[in-house]
Formats: structure tokens, sequence, C-alpha cells
């Protein structure tokens, strides 16, 4: 059995254990992540129906993805970490802030989402394999999101 992926915020006041394996790691460019991660991607890690424990008050804020998906993102009330999204459509789904692990060694993306609005001087390693947005199986509607 593989260990928990736990994690939480800067100051502890959030913390997440997660038991099962990420469906997939991956980076984002898109300007929401940009903006959340004060850089120019988000890095996360995609759980689907894994077991997890959250403890803590997260302040949470509500967007929407260009396709209508509602995502709720996480962040500590106290330090301003962003730890977690949840997707209230598809409660299955958790995405946990690579940069929220207790050991970020774990996580090693594999693709990378919404390069269309990514910027030249965020180098990202170019064997990874490339979206302009969201694949259409990614996406509720089926539709290139």
């Amino acid at each position: 059995m593989t260990l928990p992926y736990t994690g939480g915020c800067t100051c502890g006041a959030i913390r997440y254990s997660i038991v099962g394996e990420p469906a997939a790691m991956n980076l984002c460019q898109c300007r929401t992540c940009q903006r959340e991660s004060g850089t120019g991607h988000g890095a996360h890690l995609t759980f689907a129906g894994a077991e997890v424990t959250l403890t803590g008050t997260a302040t949470l804020w509500e967007t929407r993805g260009v396709d209508g998906t509602r995502k709720r993102r996480g962040f500590c009330p106290t330090c301003g970490a962003p730890v977690f999204i949840a997707l209230p459509d598809m409660p299955q789904i958790f995405i946990a802030s690579a940069a929220s692990l207790d050991d970020p060694s774990r996580y090693r993306p594999e693709v990378v989402y919404w390069t269309r609005s990514g910027h030249g001087w965020d180098t990202l390693d170019p064997a990874l394999t490339r979206f302009d947005r969201l694949p259409p199986e990614l996406t509720p509607t089926g539709e290139d999101a």
C-alpha cells in the first residue's frame, strides 16, 4: 500500500490526507492558476474517488471554467496559501496544490493545460504533453473548454 499524500497550508491551520493515487499530475497555464500561484502556472494533483480527510476551515472562492464547471478554490484564511480545488458538480474529484504537499518530491507533472495562456518566460519541461486548452475528455460537456 502506498503512503497517503499529506499536506496543508503554510501555517498548518488546514491539513489533508489523501489515500489513493492521483489520476493526473498537471501544470496549468490558465490565467486563474497564474494569478493564484503568483507565477506562470499552477501545479496540481487530481484525485478521483480517493479517500480525503480535510481538517481546518478553508476560505472558498468559487469560479467557473469557460465550460461552466464550478470550481471552489480552498485557501487558508490566515496565511493565504492555496491548498485545494473542489468541484461541486463532481464531488468525487479533489485537486491538491503540489506546493501544499508535505513531500513535494512525490509530484511529477505529466501534462500541461492551457498553453495558449502561457508566457515565454515560464519555461516548462518540453517533453511534457501539451494542450492549448483542456482536452474535451476532461470537460463535463465533452467540448473543448
